[in-house]
């Protein structure tokens, strides 16, 4: 059973890379891919968040670097590839995981929140699937994985352009994953539901959490673990080998309930 189960989620000898790695959920990601085998870059702006995943990481018995990265400069992000490269020789998984929100009345969005919101979710998308694609297309095959959210199928009050960039990110990666699949790069997106992190806490008033447990069958917040077990599926060679282009929803049922 055991040799079965590593055959097809095992990620030994696989370099991941996890941009947003520093953060909340990109942490748990960046914890489960090393756990699964594979030599992960944590990549991010806070060197001293990302220096401590990296140290949990090998507490653990894994193995990982830190890597400071501008998601949403392609200069850094063409760097990131490089310093990746030369470490390991090798990028074959990306996970895109940065994200930012902004809870602001709708009238009252001001210009630089929707460009904030907008390069950090959609952007950063944009250039890692492109500079990663590429050189996963050349070098014959790879994974990506996008971060989406619920409020990419039901667009949520009080979120308006984090919502708007998530369904793009969706639409985004369908798209990405059609254009690289015959180079062997498979492309798809993870979509949480309600995982209490920086960015939502503060909109989780008593109220707006109990429209959410409302309307979320398990009544209940996920934990960023939870997240892993699908990314893994998504990300590896063999159990993921026929998945691209699809958005897999890790909500506790939000998206299944339609009244």
């Amino acid at each position: 059973m055991a040799a079965f189960l590593d055959r097809l989620f095992g990620l030994d000898g696989r370099t991941a890379v996890v941009v947003g790695g520093t953060g909340v959920l990109g942490g748990a990601l960046a914890d489960g891919l090393a756990a699964a085998g594979a030599f992960v870059v944590v990549a991010g702006r806070g060197a001293d968040r990302g220096a401590a995943r990296v140290d949990a990481i090998r507490a653990a018995g894994g193995a990982a670097t830190f890597v400071s990265v501008e998601a949403t400069s392609r200069e850094s992000v063409q760097a990131l590839l490089a310093a990746t490269l030369e470490t390991t020789g090798r990028a074959d998984i990306l996970v895109n995981c940065a994200g930012v929100n902004s809870a602001v009345p709708y009238f009252e969005i001001p210009d630089d929140d929707y460009d904030r919101v907008l390069d950090t979710n959609l952007k950063s998308t944009h250039l890692g699937c492109q500079v990663f694609g590429a050189h996963m297309a050349g070098a014959g095959g790879g994974a990506i994985l996008n971060l989406g959210s619920v409020s990419a199928d039901k667009p949520l009050s009080k979120v308006f352009i984090y919502s708007a960039s998530k369904a793009a990110v969706v639409n985004y990666t369908q798209n990405v994953a059609r254009e690289l699949a015959p180079r062997g790069v498979r492309v798809n997106v993870l979509c949480p539901g309600f995982f209490p992190a920086e960015q939502n806490r503060k909109i989780l008033s008593p109220e707006r959490t109990g429209a959410i447990m409302g309307q979320t069958p398990m009544n209940r917040f996920g934990t960023p673990d939870e997240l892993v077990g699908a990314a893994i599926l998504l990300c590896a060679p063999v159990a993921g080998s026929f998945i691209t282009g699809t958005a897999v929803y890790v909500d506790g049922g939000f998206t299944g309930m339609r009244f």
